[in-house]
């Protein structure tokens, strides 16, 4: 027990230092959050050596050292896979990494000097940076804290585009045969609990992004328990309330409603409380191409599971005091990942549709005084910018390689600067391909941006 003590002392001291930061990279599937976290060590790793981090004061002035990894806080946390995704980007040929599953925790400690030196002059300090994974999925359950088990099934309704409906079908017609009233079948409700988890797994596989409940994706040691055996009732929300409270508690109904309850309060209540409402600092990251390469029922449900997320954090301005007994998110980066997948004029298209898509909570924000930025960047590059002539014209494009290995040579359109309307899209065709990462060039990653996002992030805490 003295171990343990004593490092939570040792952390107490060093926030109170300011010199420990928390921070969570967050966002949802296939947004990059691991390649992200992987480029973000492997920077600062070999800050003031082989990186590219120009944008980045303490590592232009050479005041950056670098950094080690060395054991975190919680142990009971997995440790974030760096070694493993490491070697998937370093192999012959490159290959993206496996996704995280779960949370995953890495502490680093940097060392840099101080832009106005001790009276001694010389002398480097140090900053604990305590880094946070969580997958995008289950970020998606905390509005549900929000919601009862009416409301719930209401907001579900409203999702149903027809792209959307049908990968739900099966469930569809599973749940209309359901008797509200009648008493629970255990196998019934397991039956057609799996039809949408199925239809939530097929939709995410299609693009869709605002998917309720996330553990029914990465259920993890919770798979087949009977708090992941639930789902919405169409139609309920137009039941008469007191009928409803006079089913009793072994019918369908009443069931569904429990499990539903359950979930709240055991699964997305603890991971909320134990784990997001102690971050410091945050980056949201967004995969806008995706969305835009799968048309305009996608691109809204994006938004819409933005938009809901983003309600969710607990954002605002800290004294001391309250850094180290009532954390706050007290700065926020919403970052459109894959920049590298358009040609950099694009670049500045892309920010201005991602600041497009989240304007309300971007004015919440501003509103509350929450330093916010919006950016684009590559974690890891996987193309490089080219010119091709032709007929004496110059034409941006793209060189890269696709996963299957073949090569590339496109330009894959332009970015909207607005949010699209339907003319837009009835006009506008996309090509956003995937490639294979560019090879390493002395152990440090390729990248756009990413000395952007690290200034932003941590910039502060290094002067």
């Amino acid at each position: 027990m003295r171990q343990p003590f004593t490092r939570e002392l040792q952390d107490l001291l060093e926030r109170g230092r300011d010199r420990q930061l928390r921070l969570a990279v967050t966002g949802l599937s296939r947004a990059g959050k691991t390649a992200f976290l992987t480029s973000l060590v492997n920077q600062l790793r070999h800050a003031g050596l082989e990186a590219r981090l120009d944008l980045l004061p303490a590592a232009r002035e050479g005041r950056l050292l670098g950094a080690r990894r060395v054991s975190q806080q919680d142990l009971g946390v997995p440790r974030f896979p760096y070694d493993q995704a490491m070697a998937a980007l370093s192999a012959t040929p490159p290959r993206w990494p496996e996704p995280t599953r779960g949370i995953s925790e890495l502490r680093l400690t940097i060392r840099y000097r101080p832009a106005r030196p001790g009276l001694l002059g010389g002398d480097s300090r140090q900053l604990t940076l305590d880094l946070f994974d969580y997958p995008g999925e289950w970020l998606l359950d905390l509005p549900l804290l929000g919601l009862d088990y009416p409301g719930w099934c209401a907001r579900q309704h409203t999702l149903e585009g027809n792209q959307r409906a049908a990968h739900f079908a099966d469930w569809q017609a599973a749940v209309a045969r359901l008797d509200l009233a009648a008493e629970a079948d255990e196998a019934q409700l397991a039956e057609i609990s799996e039809l949408f988890a199925a239809g939530l797994r097929s939709a995410r596989e299609a693009g869709f992004a605002d998917l309720q409940p996330g553990r029914f994706l990465l259920p993890g040691d919770l798979s087949g328990a009977p708090v992941l055996q639930f789902f919405p009732l169409p139609g309920v929300c137009d039941t008469d309330p007191a009928l409803l409270a006079s089913l009793p508690e072994s019918s369908n109904y009443a069931t569904l409603a429990q499990r539903f309850r359950y979930y709240q309060q055991h699964v997305v209540r603890p991971f909320y409380r134990e784990h997001f409402r102690r971050f410091d600092r945050q980056i949201v990251l967004v995969d806008l191409l995706g969305a835009l390469n799968a048309g305009p029922e996608r691109f809204q449900d994006l938004s819409r599971a933005l938009a809901n997320l983003m309600q969710s954090f607990d954002y605002g301005q800290r004294s001391l005091l309250s850094r180290l007994f009532a954390p706050r998110i007290d700065r926020l980066a919403i970052a459109a990942t894959k920049a590298d997948h358009v040609t950099p004029e694009q670049h500045p298209r892309l920010v201005a549709l991602l600041e497009a898509l989240l304007a309300e909570p971007l004015k919440d924000l501003r509103y509350a005084d929450v330093p916010v930025r919006a950016l684009s960047l590559a974690a890891v590059r996987a193309s490089e910018s080219r010119e091709v002539e032709s007929q004496g014209r110059h034409t941006p494009a793209l060189r890269g390689t696709g996963l299957d290995g073949g090569p590339l040579l496109i330009y894959p359109g332009e970015v909207p600067e607005r949010l699209p309307d339907d003319a837009f899209w009835a006009r506008q065709g996309f090509d956003f391909p995937a490639f294979r990462p560019l090879p390493m060039e002395d152990g440090a990653l390729p990248h756009i941006r990413m000395d952007a996002a690290l200034d932003w992030l941590i910039g502060d805490k290094l002067t």
